[in-house]
Parts: structure tokens; C-alpha cells; sequence
């Protein structure tokens, strides 16, 4: 399925300025780490901006040196001849902005006190993490880009599409939400309590101290659950044992799903900030396309892009129906969209999954008109 990007590196843009933030803070300055994979045209029209996940970063494709186990998130997406093809676009993933990956966020120096922000970060939206990234693009003189991305990468590309309409030529919205439900809320309120009320969580000063290693893994493990879906889980677990033949009857690990979860847990802790997952969590709650013009088809009307809306057909944290929402607010919008549901046992990480399908479907999108 086409040829690696190989070894990338990840860049830091500084940017000195300020910027108004949904809150009505001025916030500044702010690192924005990207990575780029191809080459820019002489019209600087040929960029793709590819969105990450949640938990995401820059790193979408390739790796960075020669032991680097890790291929970039969207290794199989991103290359000569992949869905996202390097031959003909330059392809931009950046940490979105309240990260811990490069970007800043409540892990980075404060310049004014030389110390981690911690809780003195503002809160953010992700209309202002799209700001941020047009900071990026607009640095790297880019003229018109296309913008994809899964989950909450998807959110984030519906916003470009609506704040940016003249920068936009095509959108790919894969797995993802106009808006998040009452119960996408609730799983994140669940997480955000548990890093809160870890004893070493310190009201967010704890750089120098013990991490709240505990809450943020519990943190983990339930959003993970909503990762999965009940069809995937039964053929992974089942109710199997985890290297036993009898329950121990205490309140250790007895099943193999328990040892999974505490695995991603523990393994999660070692990559990301607790503070950032609070930040990141919220601006996903706060994210609703229609808040700001009275419905979908309203905030829909001046855009000038393409949409490419794809579902899964187990994924229960945004499933095909609210893809189809949004499919129909474009239809009413009188806007060009094309819709596919995946059928897929793997829930919402389908799209960081099902690479063959999604490379066909995009793969047509994007030859469409070009």
C-alpha cells in the first residue's frame, strides 16, 4: 500500500504574537510543532492539513530515526501512492495547540514566570486551535489547502471549512461529530474527575513533584472504552482469564480485559499531561458547529468546500447517525458531500484501523475535479 515517507523530523514555528482566544483572552506567544511530508507546488495549492485525535501529536507519518519503533499515527494514510499521496501534496500534521507534544500548552514555560502554566493556561476552544493552525499555514505561505481528520480531528475540519470558507477547497470528516452528545460529555467529565481528584495532582503544579499518574491512567481507561466497541471487545477478551484458570477472588486483575485497560493506562502516563488532557477533553465538550448560527445548515452556508463524510458502522461514541446529520445539513446547505458508512467490527479507532477502505474512498474524493 505505497512506500513510507521515512525519516521526518518534527519542527517548532514560533510565533511572537497574541491571539484572541473564544474566552476573550489575549494569549502569546505560542510554539506550534508540525511536521511535513512532500513537496509544496509553485501555486503553494497543493497542501493537505491532516488532524489529529485526542490524545494525538504531530508525528503523523513516517519515523524519526532509524530504532524508532513508532511509525507516525497515520503511517499507512501518508505516503507515495496512500490515501494522502506525497507525489502529489504536502502534507501538514501539527499538535494542536494545549498539547504537550511541541505545541504550547499548560506543560510549557510561561515566559513571564519561568515556570510551567499549569492551571494559569486559559481555557480553549477548538475554534482557537484552528486559529493556531492558521497561524502555521499562513507562515508557510500556503494559498488553499484541504483539510482532513478523524474524531476530533474531524471537529477541527468542520470548523476550518466554516471559519476559513475561502482557504478550503475539500474536507474529509472521518468519525467524528457536529456536536458532542450529552454522553461524549459525560465520559470526559468521568476523566477529567479523576485526574482532579488524584491526591498528587496539586492543582496542576506538578512538574516538580510526583505526576497524578493514577487519575490520568483511570482517565485513559475509560476513554479507551469508548475507543472500542462491544463487538471488538468480545473477540479480543471475551470474558477470558488473564493467565489463569480460576478467579482469585479479590480485587486484583481476573480478566484479560482488566490487564488490556490497565495497560493503556499505564503506558498512556508516559507520553501525555494530565493538565493537557483536562484542557483538550474540554474544548472537545465545548465544540458545537451550530452554536454560533442557529443550526448545521446555517453554519454551513457560506462555506465553499467539498465534504467527504465517512462513519463506522460499531463506532458508539460518534456513530453514523450523527454523520448523517451533518451529511443532510450540507444536502439542505446545498453544498457538494459525499457520504460513506464503513462496515467495520473495530468502533470508533476504525479510522486509525481500516486503512485499505478509507485509501479507496479517498483516493476518489480527492481525484474528483483535480
Amino acid at each position: 500500500m505505497g512506500q513510507s515517507v521515512g525519516k521526518v523530523e518534527t519542527k517548532i514555528y514560533k510565533y511572537e504574537g497574541k491571539i484572541k482566544l473564544t474566552s476573550g483572552v489575549e494569549f502569546g506567544p505560542i510554539d506550534i510543532a508540525y511536521e511535513t511530508y512532500g513537496n509544496l507546488n509553485e501555486k503553494k495549492d497543493n497542501a493537505i492539513l491532516v488532524l489529529h485525535a485526542l490524545t494525538g501529536d504531530a508525528h503523523a507519518a513516517g519515523y524519526h530515526n532509524e530504532e524508532d519503533k513508532k511509525r507516525g499515527w497515520w503511517d499507512e494514510m501518508i505516503g507515495s501512492d496512500k490515501a494522502f499521496d506525497t507525489n502529489k501534496y504536502y502534507v501538514i500534521s501539527s499538535n494542536m495547540f494545549g498539547g504537550c507534544s511541541g505545541t504550547t500548552g499548560p506543560s510549557s514555560i510561561n515566559p513571564n514566570t519561568q515556570k510551567p502554566y499549569g492551571l494559569s493556561f486559559p481555557v480553549i476552544t477548538m475554534e482557537d486551535a484552528v486559529n493556531v493552525q492558521k497561524i502555521l499555514i499562513d507562515a508557510l505561505g500556503i494559498k488553499k489547502i484541504i483539510v482532513a481528520g478523524g474524531s476530533m480531528g474531524g471537529m477541527q475540519a468542520l470548523d476550518w471549512a466554516v471559519m476559513y470558507p475561502e482557504y478550503v477547497s475539500k474536507v474529509i470528516v472521518i468519525a467524528s461529530t457536529a456536536r458532542l452528545t450529552a454522553q461524549g460529555i459525560a465520559f470526559n467529565a468521568v476523566g477529567r474527575n479523576a485526574i482532579l481528584s488524584d491526591i498528587n495532582f496539586n492543582n496542576g503544579n506538578y512538574y516538580d513533584k510526583v505526576q497524578p499518574e493514577h487519575g490520568l491512567s483511570v482517565a485513559r481507561m475509560i476513554g479507551h472504552i469508548t475507543y472500542l466497541c462491544e463487538e471488538s471487545m468480545h473477540k479480543k477478551f471475551g470474558r477470558r482469564l488473564q493467565n489463569k484458570e480460576k478467579p482469585d477472588f479479590d480485587f486484583g486483575i481476573d480478566f484479560q480485559v482488566e490487564s488490556y485497560l490497565k495497560h493503556q493506562g499505564l503506558t498512556f502516563v508516559e507520553r501525555f499531561d494530565a493538565n493537557s488532557y483536562l484542557y483538550i477533553t474540554k474544548a472537545v465538550d465545548y465544540f458545537d458547529l451550530s452554536s454560533n448560527y442557529g443550526s448545521l445548515e446555517e453554519a454551513f452556508k457560506n462555506t465553499n468546500s467539498e465534504f467527504l463524510i465517512i462513519s463506522f458502522s460499531t463506532d458508539w461514541l460518534f456513530p453514523t447517525s450523527q454523520s448523517k446529520e451533518i451529511t443532510k445539513a450540507l444536502i439542505k446547505a446545498g453544498k457538494d458531500v459525499s457520504f460513506c458508512e464503513i462496515k467495520s467490527p473495530c468502533g470508533h479507532d476504525a479510522f486509525l484501523i481500516e486503512f485499505e477502505t478509507q485509501t479507496e474512498i479517498i483516493k476518489s474524493f480527492l481525484k474528483k475535479d483535480n
